[in-house]
């Protein structure tokens, strides 16, 4: 993991390395560049986890590969940030279910290998991935930023817990990049929307969250419109971040 913020404006990881390693990832890792690049993040240097949902509703996103796919696309974005080519992975349903590291190079089929291993599908609770990566972030001695990509397909069974740690969390340089998956007109999501826009500073430092929809078949999204989207709100938080002497 990183633990500080690069001086340069090259990608943390270049094209020639990621052709080597990990050549079917290229296009990925250019149009991942190109959102880079539109919002000003050239240079700067953070960590990037992922945290995917197992709950039951999810097993037909595990089974088309579109789990596979989200996590090449948040590993070619890492390339861009992070030095080692590393994404912590974290998998959740009612408990955490697992975790790994995503790697370059050996990222070929394997959130399909391990979803495959780690058996029941339970409920939705955030926060004990939540728990997860926080604890992840502290263990590792950075003070350099993180992105979190949250995945999920709908709200928590404990509401005030997923609150409580979202605002928790605001002290820490970690940002919530929470994205939906499945049918836009689903009252679980509001819970989400509310996450996105809880008051500042009332409940908490900064902003340190954002949230946008993928849709019902989020595989078919347009790499360039994703990693906008997953960008979007990152340039603003780290100048929150800053203001607020959350980040140096």
């Amino acid at each position: 993991m990183i633990v500080s913020n690069g001086s340069e404006r090259a990608p943390a990881i270049s094209l020639t390395k990621v052709m080597e390693r990990a050549p079917d990832l290229v296009d990925l890792y250019k149009a991942a560049g190109s959102s880079v690049r539109a919002h000003g993040l050239e240079g700067v240097r953070a960590a990037v986890y992922l945290v995917l949902d197992r709950s039951g509703s999810m097993r037909p996103y595990y089974r088309d590969g579109t789990m596979q796919h989200l996590a090449e696309q948040v590993l070619s974005l890492s390339a861009h940030l992070d030095d080692d080519g590393v994404v912590p992975v974290v998998f959740f349903s009612t408990d955490v279910d697992g975790c790994t590291d995503l790697t370059l190079g050996r990222h070929r089929g394997l959130m399909d290998k391990l979803h495959a291993n780690l058996g029941h599908m339970g409920r939705t609770n955030y926060h004990w991935a939540m728990d997860e990566v926080i604890d992840h972030y502290l263990a590792s001695g950075s003070e350099a930023p993180a992105l979190v990509v949250f995945q999920t397909d709908g709200g928590p069974t404990s509401r005030l817990a997923a609150e409580r740690y979202l605002c928790k969390a605001a002290r820490l340089p970690l940002f919530w990049q929470f994205i939906g998956f499945g049918d836009p007109e689903d009252n679980e999501f509001a819970f989400l929307h509310k996450l996105d826009t809880l008051a500042v500073p009332a409940r908490r430092t900064v902003d340190n969250a954002g949230f946008f929809h993928a849709g019902r078949t989020p595989r078919t999204t347009d790499d360039n419109r994703l990693y906008d989207r997953l960008l979007h709100e990152f340039p603003q938080w780290l100048d929150a971040a800053r203001a607020a002497r959350i980040l140096e």
